[in-house]
């Protein structure tokens, strides 16, 4: 029995799951031009029409399986004391390389209006929805897209650019210099 039969016969649910697998795979390797339908759905080994039947498009592929909602949540949810520190050290200490893989095929796809409206969203619901209603003092909300916006500076820094001078530096003085930095955006009451 073929690949791609034994994955039919096993149903939709495992052909679904076997191509989203490889789409995952094969977009943080690529980036989002360079991981064709043909290449996910031979990685899958399914027929290149079954990611169109379950996914509608490459790009509802990508949207689908590269994700980085709720990675922040447990770190924005706690207390605000702190939670610039928190945020630097679990960006870089708690999954960094798929975080950094998933921001690099998220930023390499950004050319595509609806990956972009996701990213958007994304920041949104990691950071400027959990915080701004937390915030005292004035100018809440924009102090937690700034918060956003910091973030994805580091993240910019150190998964695109790979500036040698942020990645060499110690996790304690990124924590410290970076997290304090963004500290003063929480802590901001005027």
């Amino acid at each position: 029995m073929s690949t791609v039969t034994s994955t039919r016969s096993g149903g939709s649910a495992a052909t679904r799951q076997a191509i989203g697998r490889a789409a995952r795979r094969l977009f943080h390797e690529a980036g989002y031009a360079g991981a064709s339908v043909r290449a996910i759905a031979a990685a899958a080994g399914v027929d290149a029409a079954l990611v169109i039947r379950y996914f509608g498009s490459k790009e509802g592929l990508f949207l689908e399986t590269v994700a980085i909602r709720g990675r922040f949540d447990d770190v924005t949810n706690g207390p605000l004391e702190g939670l610039g520190r928190r945020l630097v050290a679990s960006l870089l200490q708690d999954r960094p390389q798929q975080t950094f893989d998933t921001w690099r095929a998220m930023l390499r796809a950004s050319d595509s209006d609806r990956v972009r409206e996701r990213l958007i969203a994304a920041m949104e619901e990691m950071f400027i929805v959990p915080l701004a209603p937390r915030l005292t003092g004035t100018r809440a909300e924009l102090r937690a897209r700034l918060v956003a916006a910091q973030i994805s500076g580091l993240l910019d820094a150190v998964a695109i650019l790979a500036d040698r001078r942020i990645t060499e530096a110690s996790l304690a003085d990124l924590v410290e210099l970076y997290g304090d930095s963004i500290q003063a955006l929480i802590d901001r009451t005027d």
